[in-house]
């Protein structure tokens, strides 16, 4: 970093990612961020679920957080979705892959992804 010009301008990318997971939307993706969770790989998930949730524009129904642990740390890294009035979904063994398909077919589509959740474990 060389100048405050270029300090500004990461501050505005970033923003966008911090926004989004201090939002509160009708829809919450909460990733398991427990060290389990981290050493399973939770961490480029979450990433992900950030992104994928941005470039879908998404941001105004979707929240996406992190929380400690779970309890399912066999199951890590773990995400689950909360949507007003519906059942919550656990989405187990998660990869950066699989949330980028979560987000375009059950975040954007409204289509769960049976294979994925713990009910299918």
């Amino acid at each position: 970093m060389k100048s405050l010009a270029e300090l500004a301008a990461i501050k505005e990318k970033m923003q966008n990612k911090v926004v989004l997971r201090e939002g509160s939307s009708d829809i919450r993706v909460v990733v398991g961020m427990a060290t389990c969770g981290i050493a399973a790989g939770a961490r480029p998930v979450l990433n992900a679920f950030v992104e994928e949730v941005n470039n879908l524009e998404l941001s105004d129904k979707v929240t996406v957080t992190q929380t400690g642990c779970i309890g399912i740390c066999q199951f890590e890294p773990v995400v689950e979705i909360f949507e007003a009035g519906k059942e919550k979904v656990t989405y187990v063994k998660m990869t950066p892959e699989k949330a980028k398909e979560i987000a375009e077919k059950h975040l954007k589509g409204g289509k769960v992804i049976a294979e994925y959740t713990i009910s299918n474990i």
